[in-house]
């Protein structure tokens, strides 16, 4: 088996579990949007690596051509790349947002804060609701 010649699907398996890894064990809302980049990143490689062709020509007609290499998988990756860059403007406005609310990007400083809130809001209504009715 020749490894260096599946060189572009070994740094697919590496990027993919890489940003896979960051997504999962990180807490910070923007390392997990690097880590959704890197994963997108290692999606790109793969298909760009699968519509190569051997020997192939651009499919433009011409004599002598008998190989033409599919210009779908490029075109599908430019579209995936402007989607990629509309989900990650998306994702860190979204991260601003929640830091002026939460003052935090950690998921377990925000997940403590909203419990908080959640629990300050019923104490505060359940007494409010008893001083009207009693």
């Amino acid at each position: 088996m020749d490894i260096l010649g599946h060189l572009n699907y070994w740094v697919v398996v590496f990027l993919m579990m890489t940003g896979f890894y960051v997504v999962i064990a990180s807490g910070n809302l923007v390392k997990k949007v690097v880590g959704l980049n890197l994963f997108q990143a290692s999606v790109f490689i793969l298909y760009i690596s699968m519509g190569v062709v051997t020997g192939g020509e651009p499919p433009i007609l011409r004599d002598g051509t008998d190989v033409y290499s599919n210009p779908l998988p490029h075109v599908l990756i430019l579209t995936a790349i402007v989607v990629g860059v509309a989900t990650t403007a998306l994702g860190l406005a979204l991260a601003i947002r929640i830091k002026e609310a939460y003052g935090s990007l950690e998921e377990d400083e925000i997940h403590l804060k909203e419990t908080e809130g959640l629990n300050d809001t019923s104490n505060h209504s359940g007494e409010s609701a008893g001083g009207i009715d009693g």
